[in-house]
């Protein structure tokens, strides 16, 4: 039931920019109520972020066991 990973590379920062989007039309100071982690604005900055940061980390993380296992 889970979407494949590449429908959720395309998914997750659209979904974020929607949210952008709608903070930046709805919310009267957008720019500094992006620092509240209760707003909207803050996950639709935070989602693109998160998800290469932990596919960099997790490929690191394999990457090291690899080596680790060879040496």
């Amino acid at each position: 039931l889970l979407p494949s990973l590449p429908t959720l590379t395309v998914l997750v920062p659209l979904l974020s920019l929607a949210g952008l989007f709608y903070s930046a039309s709805v919310d009267e100071n957008f720019p500094q109520g992006c620092t509240s982690t209760s707003s909207l604005c803050f996950y639709s900055l935070l989602l693109p972020v998160t998800v290469p940061v932990y596919v960099f980390f997790h490929l690191w993380t394999w990457m090291g066991i690899k080596l680790f296992r060879h040496n």
